[in-house]
């Protein structure tokens, strides 16, 4: 901190950060930063990734300086550019099935994850559907759409030919060799079940 950045106050070091001063928005860094990294912290229930994020929320605030209008008080502003990445890294790690590895000391976590082998049957099972997918989307267009019409749609093989604009034979041949398309794909899957 410059010796005259110390007394000027959030606001003007705000005014001047959108005009591109790097001095006064550094100024601002390190008046909020640990306020910034506690927050980010204390929402998480656990220092792991909090330094990051309280990156994320000056990067974002550099980003946004020359937008900034002082409506309220900048550490109000800048509390909820945190409490949104903070949402957002929560969501994030929700999705991911996030575990934090240590404890607030910095000690290994021991923990016992009871719900492992479902954790892991479930896995499995997106892995697998995610797969089928894959393998689907890789069929020609009207076998694609014979094994759709079939499959989740559950028409008769006389619609799918109306839909199709072919015969109930030619139907049954799509699908036969979707089917063995379908097969050979998966094999490594088919090969566990």
């Amino acid at each position: 901190m410059t010796p005259d950045d110390s007394e000027v106050d959030d606001a003007e070091l705000m005014h001047r950060s959108g005009a591109g001063d790097e001095a006064a928005f550094g100024t601002l860094v390190e008046r909020h930063q640990l306020r910034v990294i506690g927050t980010v912290a204390k929402m998480l229930g656990s220092p792991e990734g909090a330094e990051d994020i309280a990156q994320h929320v000056f990067v974002r605030a550099w980003q946004s300086a020359s937008r900034y209008r002082h409506s309220a008080k900048f550490t109000t502003w800048l509390l909820t550019i945190t409490r949104n990445l903070v949402f957002n890294e929560i969501r994030r790690r929700q999705r991911a099935g996030w575990v934090p590895m240590e404890n607030e000391d910095g000690s290994p976590m021991e923990f016992a994850d009871p719900g492992a082998p479902d954790a892991a049957r479930e896995s499995e099972k997106r892995e697998l559907h995610e797969a089928i997918d894959r393998a689907i989307a890789s069929l020609p267009d009207q076998q694609r759409l014979a094994v759709i019409l079939r499959r989740y749609e559950e028409m008769p093989y006389d619609e799918i030919a109306a839909v199709l604009g072919t015969s109930v034979s030619s139907v049954k041949s799509l699908l036969f060799r979707a089917r063995e398309d379908l097969r050979t794909q998966l094999a490594a899957f088919l090969q566990d079940a």
